[in-house]
């Protein structure tokens, strides 16, 4: 079906989908025009959202918890001093509701979209058994530097179904990265929903010139406290296999921080780790309203990419941190969203709460 014509048959028919592929179906989209009189402030009555809420005790993850569900691993010390992070991860084959009453036959990291977020230190050394219990061969690909044995491709690190693999290597360079299956074909899997993100805080010891930066960006440290940092996974879902998506979400979950925004204390500066793994279009975006913010590309720098910018616009797989502050704003409701307007439409939508 033409991309031009999707919106109007998601709508016509409430996405269609179900029927196509044996699902429930969802209970309603909200009329993207509604009479002026019947848009109240609340979030959950604005315009062009879902209606309903989904069930995520059911799906076993819930967005809210997702922003900040940072998984350090079990730590011990190596012989040589060095620190060890080790991270249980199973591919597992799980129904999970994307928008209310639309569920998707996704393929998981620990039965969540997106899978568990892997933080670890600058240099620490990085051990993942990673256990296939799916119907189809998988693999962890991560972005970072390794060797060719631990790349995660077929013929390195590929696991068939009840298998298991060990990767290992040093968590490096520092930044906001992700990992995703790397079998095929690529875009069914990456898509289906083996992805997470990889997050490496820098070790200030190793950036002289920028410690104090480094510092507020290494988990745990009282630098690091006075911030508030969320994780965001931009991501689409096409439930028709179609290769167009029908849905477009933040955390897997259309228009999860509408119906509950993400509150944020006026006085604490925020921190967005932010994550493309959208497949079927070329790009995505983030937009946020009222403010600008600094961007550091792929999150590999300590000093900004961008400097006051209110858009930015990822590829497949790119990603960065987003620095802003709310200090000068009274509180209330402030959006954010995807700068494509289908985006929104289909799920892509959010607020800020400042208090």
């Amino acid at each position: 079906m033409p991309a031009t014509n999707r919106r109007r048959f998601l709508k016509n028919s409430l996405w269609g989908a179900g029927s196509l592929l044996g699902l429930p179906l969802p209970r309603a989209l909200a009329e993207t025009t509604p009479p002026a009189a019947s848009v109240d402030a609340s979030p959950t009555s604005r315009r062009m959202i879902t209606v309903g809420e989904v069930d995520h005790q059911r799906n076993g993850f819930d967005p809210s918890a997702i922003l900040t569900d940072w998984d350090t691993g079990q730590v011990r010390q190596l012989s040589d001093g060095r620190r060890l992070r080790e991270y249980q991860i199973t591919a597992v084959d799980k129904e999970i509701e994307i928008a209310p009453g639309l569920f998707f036959p996704a393929w998981t990291y620990n039965g969540r979209v997106p899978g568990p977020t892997l933080r670890a230190t600058e240099g620490d050394r990085i051990r993942i058994h990673f256990v296939n219990a799916g119907s189809h061969t998988h693999t962890m690909h991560f972005h970072g530097i390794h060797s060719a044995r631990m790349d995660g491709i077929p013929g390195a690190g590929e696991v068939a179904p009840g298998e298991s693999f060990i990767y290992e290597f040093d968590a490096k360079p520092f930044g906001c990265h992700l990992y995703h299956c790397h079998s095929v074909p690529l875009k069914r899997h990456i898509h289906k929903g083996l992805y997470g993100a990889f997050i490496v805080d820098p070790d200030p010891a190793k950036h002289p010139d920028h410690a104090q930066v480094a510092r507020s960006r290494l988990l745990g440290s009282d630098a690091n406290a006075r911030w508030q940092e969320f994780l965001l996974v931009m991501n689409g879902f096409d439930t028709n296999f179609d290769e167009e998506n029908e849905i477009y979400a933040v955390n897997s979950v259309a228009h999860a921080y509408v119906n509950r925004p993400i509150r944020i204390a006026r006085d604490r500066p925020v921190r967005l780790y932010l994550i493309n793994v959208t497949e079927f279009d070329p790009v995505n975006s983030l937009h946020l309203h009222a403010n600008f913010f600094d961007y550091y590309d792929q999150g590999t720098t300590l000093t900004p990419t961008l400097r006051t910018v209110d858009t930015v616009m990822q590829c497949q797989a790119q990603r960065g941190i987003l620095e802003f502050s709310f200090a000068d704003h009274e509180p209330g409701l402030y959006m954010f969203h995807a700068h494509q307007s289908e985006f929104v439409e289909l799920g892509w939508m959010s607020f800020f709460e400042v208090v």
